[in-house]
């Protein structure tokens, strides 16, 4: 960071120190607790690099063994998801519920798979699984708690990894990801199926066309109201059923962050080509107060004495908000909100000197005032429809997975291991897309001062080179058993 710039934060910190007793930063609770100091001090951490992971081709798998760790929701989705594509088995599952196991041992019968080996063996479950020797991909679908811990095991045995988003919850966490998968070199592969979206990819595809001209902002969100998923009570004293075990959703509202950054920042980042020409510089944060989640529990508490232990809990705000800026000089706004009583949006916006998309109320791009119509909107598809579409779209779209793209995430995680190409997401996304959580848990705490976002590539976004999502030397995996393919139930991809 350049030296005027650390001269920006440091007199805006000790700026802030002069105004104290103004409403607004005497309003702010807990300043700079031990908590605070930690997430500032961690963020400050500048390891040496011992191995650059990005652009870093793994030797080539034949077969791609996976073990699956945390077999709920989206765990068995994704273990459904892997029976289709070739060149892949299912060789272990790990789940503290004997009955999620038997789930995703049901779904492999199903499909004519030989059943995996099992591990239920409490929290610690997945270190067996991971120095087994029988997994060369360990998939994280666990509570967030468990991502790095699980992830760092499989590293250290051998595997690679693949962590469901937000990969990680402290700066340290991020740190210990990116330690470990130099020294280990193995990929440790963020799950952001929202970098696969069809219009995510289209856009991708334009700017690295040049449709866009330069790039100057992006704004994207997680607006999803859980009410549902947040108070679905468990049916069992273990709480090992409902919507999220233990209800360790609800648990973390009770973290004044943006706690799930990665859907709208990951897809605006491979556009601006963060960590690979770009990089995020310093964000600042601010939070709403907390309008409904305080009074669902009391409403929920006066239906059911179940709710009652969750009274008096200190929740985060409705709306959390992060700006930042890049060190080029563009900006990114990002927005999270998952208790407010309003429509689904994810916001992806990405906005040039050329042209204008965005999806989320609508679907659309504009060039100049102009919004494109239909006959344009197909014009550009066509032009600009990125090979991975034009490959696996179909398929993607007949297996599902949020419309397609969970399906396109995973068939090109498969397909890059067992062609030896770098991944699309590295580990240095893993931890520049997390943690946004911590500093900005930070920012807000210390009304909304900006903070510095870390270089975990350490100066090597200059020379790294961008995303390309072209399938050059891949795109040979095949998809197997899709009935609705064609009568045959195999289709390749062409």
């Amino acid at each position: 960071m350049s030296s005027s710039r650390r001269s920006f934060l440091k007199n805006i910190g000790i700026g802030a120190g002069l105004v104290a007793t103004s409403p607004i930063i005497s309003s702010v609770k807990n300043p700079e607790n031990e908590k605070l100091k930690e997430i500032r001090k961690s963020a400050e951490r500048r390891p040496n690099m011992s191995f650059n992971m990005c652009g870093y081709a793994a030797p080539k798998l034949d077969t791609v063994r996976i073990g699956f760790v945390g077999i709920g929701d989206r765990g068995s989705g994704a273990v459904k998801r892997m029976t289709y594509i070739d060149g892949v088995e299912i060789t272990a599952l790990c789940d503290i519920r004997q009955a999620a196991v038997d789930g995703a041992q049901k779904i492999l019968d199903e499909e004519g798979l030989p059943k995996a080996k099992e591990f239920v063996n409490g929290d610690l479950g997945f270190k067996e699984l991971c120095s087994s020797g029988l997994c060369d991909l360990v998939y994280v679908a666990t509570p967030w708690e468990w991502h790095v811990p699980v992830g760092l095991a499989a590293m250290e045995g051998g595997c690679h990894t693949a962590l469901e988003v937000s990969a990680a919850k402290t700066m340290d966490e991020c740190w210990d990801m990116v330690e470990t998968s130099e020294r280990t070199k193995k990929h440790c592969v963020i799950l952001e199926n929202c970098c696969y979206d069809f219009f995510e990819l289209l856009t991708l595809n334009m700017v690295r066309q040049g449709a866009f001209g330069d790039l100057v902002h992006g704004e994207g969100a997680y607006i999803h109201d859980l009410d549902y998923w947040h108070f679905n009570k468990p049916k069992d004293d273990k709480m090992s059923d409902g919507a999220y075990t233990k209800m360790w959703r609800l648990h973390e509202n009770k973290r004044k962050a943006n706690v799930y950054p990665t859907h709208g920042l990951g897809p605006i980042c491979q556009a601006m080509d963060i960590n690979r020409g770009d990089k995020m510089d310093y964000l600042t944060a601010m939070m709403s107060n907390d309008f409904t989640l305080k009074n669902r529990i009391a409403e929920k508490a006066k239906e059911d004495p179940f709710f009652e232990q969750f009274i008096g809990w200190e929740m985060r705000g409705n709306m959390d908000m992060q700006m930042i800026r890049s060190n080029k000089g563009r900006t990114i706004l990002i927005q999270h909100d998952v208790s407010s009583p309003r429509p689904y949006s994810r916001i992806h916006m990405l906005s040039g000197t050329s042209c204008f998309a965005q999806k989320w109320p609508l679907k659309h791009i504009a060039f100049g005032h102009d919004i494109a119509d239909e006959a344009k909107m197909k014009e550009l598809e066509e032009k600009y429809q990125p090979e991975i579409i034009r490959r696996v779209g179909e398929m993607a779209k007949q297996v599902g997975g949020h419309g397609g793209m969970d399906f396109m995430m995973d068939w090109r995680m498969i397909d890059c291991l067992r062609n030896g190409l770098p991944m699309d997401m590295d580990v240095y996304d893993a931890a520049a897309w997390s943690c946004i959580t911590p500093l900005s848990e930070w920012s807000i705490a210390n009304g909304s001062q900006p903070i510095e976002i870390p270089d975990f590539t350490r100066g090597a976004w200059k020379t790294n080179k961008p995303v390309e999502l072209t399938l050059k030397g891949g795109g040979t995996t095949t998809v197997r058993n899709l009935k609705k393919a064609n009568s045959e139930g195999q289709l390749e991809v062409k």
